[in-house]
């Protein structure tokens, strides 16, 4: 992986970028929508190509550890050629899957026994066989195997489970440095900055994480139920840290507003399940702000979804076929919301990215912040 950074905005943080995968070009700032199971849910992978225009999706090392196993994936020469995916794909290791399964899983030092939720069968996750997975996946991009902290957290959990993140790092570097990809190309370790809401720790987890000199940085354990302004405060503590010629990763990152405002601190990278699962409960976000699609309101406006946006779910359907769709429960309803939304989340990352490239970001995300968040 090669990264390149380009023009920095003369009044925010903000950057742009060029990442260079063995899949394919990534511009940042850049949303990647997630695909937990090795699919973006509701969504071909030709409408992500070609109509959502992603550069890179997730997958998820739990879920396709469980199913469909490691077994077909590698037979199938690897998640790009099982999912037919041809451009780059991210892993997140399984550590908040993991960890949120709070009732049945036991963290130890040497790493994590958990049940598997579809099945209540035992499985043992360390750094080492994280690593291993995630070759056997095949991402571009894999993800250090760590803890996430819940939010509120006590400081000496938080301080403590930091420390193991990162000698679990020091394990995943050595592993990974030892093995070689599966597939014929070349995958990259981003390490994860922890240390909840805390200043010290996410400090010393910054300089830790930086001083390992990985190829990119991720910064974990936000957005996770703690105020969006305390998120804003720990994300520019890090980015200032984290070196500025490496790519940056803010995980589970957020509503429209809060990428805006992370693209100002200097962050790269986002993802985040909330345009899908929305589109899926009629939420729709749009250039002028947020749509409950179910509304009466909508209940005869023929107008687009959203011309602005330019992709063609957006335009060619009106808001009163969407709202029929949803109050039917027809599945189409998901399908567009979800195309919708995703195009959404993609146009506002390129135009972040084209205002950079202007000089006048500072003006336009402020316009914009408060656009995207009002409710229609």
């Amino acid at each position: 992986m090669k990264f390149t950074l380009g023009q920095k905005d003369p009044h925010t943080k903000a950057r742009v970028g060029t990442i260079i995968t063995d899949h394919g070009v990534i511009q940042t700032p850049i949303f990647m929508p997630v695909g937990t199971a090795g699919t973006v849910k509701a969504v071909h992978q030709r409408e992500l190509k070609e109509d959502i225009q992603a550069q890179i999706i997730l997958g998820n090392t739990y879920h396709l550890y469980l199913r469909p196993g490691l077994e077909v994936l590698e037979k199938a020469g690897g998640l790009h050629q099982f999912n037919g995916w041809d451009r780059p794909v991210l892993t997140d290791s399984g550590g908040y899957q993991v960890f949120s399964l709070s009732g049945t899983r036991k963290i130890k030092e040497d790493g994590v026994m958990f049940k598997s939720h579809i099945d209540g069968s035992k499985h043992h996750f360390t750094p080492e066989n994280v690593m291993d997975i995630q070759r056997t996946i095949g991402a571009d991009i894999i993800m250090a195997f760590d803890e996430c902290t819940p939010y509120p957290c006590e400081y000496g959990y938080a301080r403590n489970s930091m420390g193991m993140t990162h000698r679990w790092l020091g394990r995943c570097i050595d592993r990974f440095d030892a093995t070689e990809g599966k597939y014929g190309y070349s995958q990259t370790l981003f390490p994860i900055v922890q240390g909840s809401v805390y200043k010290d720790l996410r400090k010393q987890s910054a300089e830790y994480i930086a001083s390992r000199e990985q190829q990119g940085n991720a910064i974990g354990g936000l957005s996770v139920g703690e105020p969006a302004e305390m998120m804003y405060e720990m994300t520019e503590l890090v980015t200032d840290i984290l070196p500025s010629d490496k790519p940056r990763y803010l995980m589970g990152v957020g509503t429209p507003a809060n990428i805006l405002e992370c693209i100002a601190l200097g962050v790269d990278m986002f993802d985040c399940v909330m345009p899908t699962r929305n589109a899926r409960n009629g939420m729709l976000f749009t250039s002028e702000g947020i749509i409950n699609i179910r509304n009466e309101k909508w209940k005869d406006d023929f107008t687009p979804i959203d011309p602005a946006i330019g992709n063609y779910a957006s335009t060619f359907y009106s808001k009163a076929y969407l709202r029929h769709l949803t109050v039917s429960k027809e599945i189409l309803a998901a399908q567009i919301a979800s195309i919708h939304n995703l195009s959404f989340y993609l146009w506002l990352v390129g135009q972040a990215r084209e205002h950079i490239l202007a000089g006048d970001f500072a003006v336009w995300k402020d316009q914009m912040v408060k656009k995207v968040s009002a409710r229609l």
